[in-house]
């Protein structure tokens, strides 16, 4: 009897394989201790300048360089060993991360439950072609799995492999990934895999909207931020000049930055917006010191709200956000990861609504999405709260209602900071009324919809309380009958081979 005999320092056929970030990780990781010490030294330094400056006279400045680079060096080695240690595989079903020093981890990232997958290359790993690939995976705080740094090549064909495989489709028989040595195993040496084609090859895109420069400066300046802005330096410069005192505007110095911060982060990652659609889902790619390119699986998206602040009226300008289920848990996740369109115009928030939502489940889609954002009362065939209402919201009653349509539910409201928000039926996490002591003795109720995590928070205020109580228990009925009737979310996964 004759047979192969195998090799008995070769992993099993099925297992992982195991493989290590870019070499230069440590680099970029490495100078963030250096630059959090150069902070704290300088934030001290600033607070006391005389004994800054005895510490720096003669030779004293030697002293701080070598404290400085002894601080850097550790900073490095430790992000080295920290990057030794870290290694990920990819399978059909997940993607595992190991890493740690001390205390070992062993992650997992259940493909089935990915909900969006970026491609992140902050400002210093552009210089250098690296980019960072983060996993927005459903579930709790601390759900999301970072893969940094990888070469950008690199970065992009396994966010279609991975995008490909939470789909629902298998690697080829054949097919062999792409490896760094695998983890030792007790008793053999690293094993490298050969190098390979991708198994799966980027699917196309096809460009929908696109950002003006100009159009986003505009909306900035128009925006809040700038006019508290404007109105804190204007009244910094009343109190100097009032008081003789030109010390304590410095008090207000911090939330001058903050608004100052606020402003540039909306300009910063609003910077080259692009939406596109593909057979993967959406891609959004947009920032300027932080360039990002986000796909968001279909039907991954729970809410999509539409807003716009009184000094956006006169341009009609909109801007449209998302929740997604897995951004709003992490803290590092900020609002330009659920940012749909940052300034659109009402053509352009039609489109990035339908890139969600295809189908609103009306005759008229248009007429009725023009009712939700400038509408009142009844207009569309919304359910506007009662007249009685004025006694809560003498300003923006007209403006409350809700519209049930055969695929989502419509919320409408705000007078000034208009606001509409549409949830698919299916999407509904789960309901809840609430009715405070004068809304009690008006007979109105605020009808609240939970959705995740996010910007877009579904509520709408003032409903008569009658009509609210039946939403409730109807939209509760139309959710679960939504997700008995919904797609499985392996999409690309022929109807026959499904579980």
């Amino acid at each position: 009897m004759s047979g192969q005999v195998s090799d008995p320092t070769s992993p099993p056929l099925d297992a992982p394989v195991w493989r290590r970030m870019h070499p230069v990780t440590p680099v970029l990781r490495g100078w963030k201790v250096f630059a959090g010490v150069l902070l704290v030294v300088g934030y001290q330094a600033s607070d006391n300048i005389s004994s800054a400056t005895r510490v720096l006279a003669g030779r004293g400045w030697l002293l701080v360089l070598a404290g400085l680079g002894v601080v850097a060096l550790i900073g490095f080695v430790y992000s080295a060993i920290a990057w030794r240690m870290t290694r990920f595989a990819v399978t059909d079903d997940a993607v595992h991360l190991r890493s740690g020093i001390v205390f070992r981890q062993q992650r997992q990232a259940r493909l089935d439950r990915l909900q969006a997958v970026d491609v992140v290359r902050p400002l210093l790993a552009q210089l250098v072609g690296l980019s960072e690939l983060r996993l927005e995976v459903a579930g709790g705080a601390g759900s999301a799995v970072s893969l940094a740094f990888l070469r950008e090549q690199e970065a992009e064909e396994l966010r279609a492999e991975l995008l490909a495989l939470s789909a629902g489709l298998h690697r080829p028989a054949d097919a062999a990934s792409p490896a760094e040595p695998s983890a030792p195993v007790a008793g053999a040496p690293d094993v490298t895999a050969p190098k390979a084609a991708p198994a799966f090859e980027t699917a196309p895109e096809y460009q929908v909207y696109e950002v003006p420069l100009g159009r986003l400066l505009a909306s900035v300046l128009a925006s809040g931020a700038v006019a508290w802005l404007l109105l804190l330096l204007i009244g910094l410069v009343v109190l100097s000049v009032t008081t003789a005192d030109f010390g304590s505007a410095l008090f207000a110095l911090p939330m001058v930055l903050g608004v100052v911060s606020v402003v540039w982060a909306r300009v910063n990652g609003g910077a080259s917006f692009r939406a596109a659609t593909s057979p993967d889902g959406i891609r959004l790619r947009h920032g300027l010191t932080e360039a990002r390119a986000q796909t968001v699986p279909p039907g991954r998206v729970q809410a999509v709200s539409i807003h716009q602040g009184p000094l956006w009226r006169r341009p009609d300008w909109w801007r449209v956000q998302i929740n997604v289920a897995g951004y709003g848990h992490e803290e590092s996740s900020g609002e330009r990861e659920s940012v749909l369109h940052p300034v659109a115009t009402r053509e352009e928030a039609r489109t990035a609504l339908w890139l969600v939502l295809p189908d609103l489940g009306v005759p008229d889609p248009v007429a009725t999405l023009d009712a939700a954002l400038t509408g009142t009362g009844s207009d569309g065939g919304f359910v506007a709260a009662p007249r009685r209402s004025v006694w809560v919201d003498p300003v923006g009653w007209r403006r409350h209602g809700v519209l049930v349509t055969d695929r989502a539910l419509i919320l409408r409201s705000g007078r000034f900071w208009r606001r509409v928000v549409v949830v698919p039926h299916e999407r509904t996490q789960s309901l809840g009324l609430t009715q405070g002591p004068v809304q009690r003795a008006l007979r109105v109720a605020t009808f609240v919809l939970h959705s995740t995590p996010g910007p877009v928070a579904p509520r709408v205020e003032h409903l008569d309380a009658q009509v609210a109580g039946d939403l409730l228990h109807e939209q509760a009925d139309r959710a679960r009958r939504a997700r008995a009737d919904a797609a499985p979310e392996q999409w690309m996964r022929p109807p026959e081979t499904r579980p």
